[in-house]
């Protein structure tokens, strides 16, 4: 169920095929402490399969990633955006020193990781909301959409529930921004961004050896979106047996790619009829490739590119977005996601109320004393309250 944190384990690992008709809004905090060489705190934003905003530590300022975001929303907004996740920033490193003390950890690298955000359906209607934490690769506590209530898998969590838990107006103000305010919020982006975001550019595909004794390895990029299937046959029968899938990785260009390996003999092959078959929704028919010589391209890929600089380069890509180092790990294996179906014909709220990351500063202060000493740091972002720091 649990997966450990790993350093390659980059952003869009674990990112989930959805259909042309559905959309989704999400935000990945990472706050990473320790000896290391990359920002220690970072923000991304995804409006589907695009990272629409960006956020580190070294830089303090928040950033478009997307022309339709650089087009639509000025200044201002991107000032409110540098602000709140400075304020998320210095809660992370609070809460970082609190669970080592749970865990009883006085030293090493630690990860806290955050995630939360909302689908939308919009042929049907139907919506999503899920809010997880994650603490060093592993489940920490999630939202409960439907029954307003925390739920953790460890004793660690525990305080954190009972503490979270109490609090039932947070937990309706949470409901409503997950159920209704991130909706109108994606919505409002998918019309930014829709030509792009709708797109789709089918995958080129090659079958790629560096000798005769490595894995036969089917490698498809430049496609968009990510959804994609890629499966091994023998003889025209579905083959498990020896296949290992490979991690989905961003290209510079906004598309994707993905490798699976094959690891079988030469005279196999020679033998037998191997076949690779991709699978993509840009496609009219599926493309196969045959194993055999004439198709597997040996040590050197086009323009003289080693085999190791194809996934390099998209590595490479990935460098910035330390804010998703192994949060598809542990997203794809230990989320706990929690729907709720709604009806999501409301009108959307004027500008100033749909901002995320921020609210107007005298809107905050009117409601400062009503705000409990435990609500979370990004109430303000998305429904009004004070902004206050978020303890675990």
């Amino acid at each position: 169920m649990m997966a450990k944190l790993t350093v390659l384990g980059l952003m869009l690992l674990g990112i989930h095929a959805t259909s042309a008709a559905t959309h989704s809004l999400q935000y990945f905090y990472t706050g990473v402490w320790g000896e290391i060489n990359f920002p220690e705190f970072a923000v991304v934003g995804q409006v589907d399969d695009s990272q629409f905003m960006y956020y580190d530590s070294r830089n303090k300022m928040a950033i478009p990633k997307t022309e339709w975001m650089k087009e639509n929303e000025g200044a201002d907004y991107w000032h409110k955006e540098t602000q709140t996740d400075i304020g998320h920033q210095q809660s992370f490193k609070s809460n970082v020193e609190i669970l080592m003390q749970r865990f009883n950890q006085t030293s090493g690298v630690h990860t806290l990781q955050w995630m939360y955000g909302c689908e939308w359906d919009d042929e049907t209607g139907t919506t999503e909301g899920y809010d997880s934490y994650g603490y060093d690769g592993e489940d920490f506590i999630s939202f409960e959409l439907e029954n307003m209530r925390w739920i953790t898998p460890l004793p660690q969590g525990f305080v954190t529930k009972n503490k979270w838990d109490s609090d039932r107006a947070w937990n309706e103000q949470l409901k409503s921004y997950l159920s209704q305010i991130c909706i109108d919020w994606l919505k409002k982006y998918v019309g930014y961004g829709r030509s792009t975001l709708e797109r789709k550019v089918p995958p080129e595909v090659s079958l790629l050896q560096r000798d005769p004794s490595s894995p036969v390895t089917c490698h498809a990029t430049g496609f968009f979106p990510s959804g994609i299937v890629v499966y091994w046959q023998k003889n025209g029968r579905d083959l498990h047996e020896g296949v290992e899938l490979g991690e989905m990785l961003p290209n510079e260009d906004g598309t994707f790619q993905i490798t699976s390996h094959l690891r079988v003999k030469p005279e196999d092959w020679k033998k037998d009829t191997y076949t690779c078959t991709v699978q993509h929704s840009s496609l009219e028919r599926n493309i196969v490739k045959r194993v055999c010589v004439e198709e597997i391209r040996t040590n050197q890929v086009p323009d003289g590119l080693p085999l190791v600089a194809i996934i390099g380069g998209a590595v490479a890509v990935l460098l910035p977005l330390v804010a998703a180092i192994g949060f598809f790990i542990w997203r794809k294996k230990g989320r706990v996601s929690n729907a709720a179906s709604q009806n999501s014909g409301t009108p959307a709220p004027e500008p100033d109320t749909l901002l995320p990351h921020a609210q107007e500063r005298d809107e905050r202060e009117e409601q400062e004393d009503q705000t409990p000493a435990c609500a979370p740091a990004y109430l303000d972002v998305r429904t009004g309250t004070k902004q206050v720091d978020l303890k675990f």
